[in-house]
């Protein structure tokens, strides 16, 4: 599949060369771009907030949304505080900053998103999670108390894989642990709501922060910390949190504005990505879960197959050039099970089960 140039916004349909296309791909897991009331409480924002805001948190003239979306994210995810910065990318390297320099080891999951590997920690992809994981139990073992960091995903996003950290309590009993999460993929999707995991893993014996883009499913450009207070304070002194600008001040509003479109997708999501798993489950060349919005398939030639059908999944070389292909459908609330349906029927007829 040729790279495919657009000059307009993305949507759950696309024209190209008067050709309209379904779009399986992206990460709009919930869809609240596509939504026309979501986008007149944007406008309204636009107008109230501007498009920008220039100043440092720091600064002594402060919007008050910042502290109102901190406040309310962090309440509703389970944690003390928040901190909010420009990109999921600028959240995490800040978080991975201010632990790295306290830790004896730092231990990165094989898939470990770049934004939390501090300089020089190298995560082994030759490993799966499952290998990793019981590596890291077994080290643990053989060492003496130390102050451990573990970095990891909450999901591998390019394989579907929901990963579990309930394992390291038994590390924690012998250890001091910290435990940094990447949750870009898992806002809008997965935990107890829509507001990540971080309640699902924290326990009293572990140090807990939770980092992660808001620009994917919650469709909100900016990224978020999440920890206890004294943790979230000490990211809020470092220079990479002063001297930043912040997020526009408009999307934060348009978000806690939007709560019951975003439930509502939330709902429309769970159940679109269970329907599809249960259509697509008997087809060896699929895999997925009943609870992420995203399918790995295979052969790499069922990507100009769709194409050719009128539909447009992800289909790309990573990590680098010459890897092997990554073939996936992702799913959107924007998505009606009627869409999901038709795409699963010939998915069924290019593996020959119809």
């Amino acid at each position: 599949m040729n790279p495919l140039s657009l000059s307009a916004r993305l949507g759950k349909k696309l024209l190209l060369e008067g050709k309209e296309y379904l779009f399986f791909n992206g990460t709009s897991y919930l869809g609240l771009d596509s939504l026309e009331a979501y986008r007149r409480i944007v406008d309204g924002n636009l107008q109230k907030w501007g498009t920008h805001h220039g100043l440092s948190r720091t600064n002594n003239v402060r919007l008050s949304i910042y502290d109102a979306f901190e406040e309310f994210f962090s309440n509703q995810a389970g944690a003390e505080r928040a901190a909010l910065f420009s990109s999921g990318y600028l959240a995490g390297i800040a978080a991975s900053q201010y632990l790295y320099p306290k830790a004896d080891q730092c231990w990165a999951a094989p898939d470990t998103h770049p934004a939390i590997l501090p300089s020089g920690v190298k995560a082994d992809s030759s490993l799966s999670f499952f290998q990793w994981m019981h590596a890291c139990v077994e080290r643990a073992s053989q060492l003496p108390s130390q102050k451990i960091l573990i970095l990891g995903n909450a999901v591998d996003p390019l394989k579907a894989e929901i990963h579990g950290y309930d394992w390291i309590a038994s590390i924690a009993e012998k250890h001091e642990v910290t435990l940094l999460i990447d949750d870009s993929h898992a806002f809008g999707v997965l935990g107890d709501s829509l507001f990540g995991t971080y309640s699902q893993w924290k326990q009293g014996r572990i140090q807990l922060l939770v980092s992660g883009s808001l620009g994917k499913g919650l469709a909100t450009p900016g990224g978020i910390v999440l920890g206890a207070e004294e943790m979230i304070q000490g990211i809020k002194s470092q220079s990479i949190f002063v001297g930043a600008s912040p997020p526009a001040p408009a999307l934060l509003q348009s978000f806690l504005d939007a709560q019951e479109l975003v439930q509502e997708q939330h709902r429309k999501l769970q159940e679109l990505t269970f329907f599809f798993h249960q259509e697509s489950r008997a087809l060896p060349q699929v895999k997925g879960t009943p609870n992420f919005p995203v399918f790995v398939y295979s052969p790499d030639s069922w990507a100009d197959n769709l194409q050719e059908l009128g539909y447009i999944t992800s289909s790309f070389s990573y990590p680098t050039a010459s890897s092997p292909k990554v073939n996936r459908i992702v799913l959107s609330a924007s998505h009606t099970k009627e869409e999901v349906h038709a795409l699963s029927q010939f998915l069924a007829h290019l593996s020959g089960s119809l």
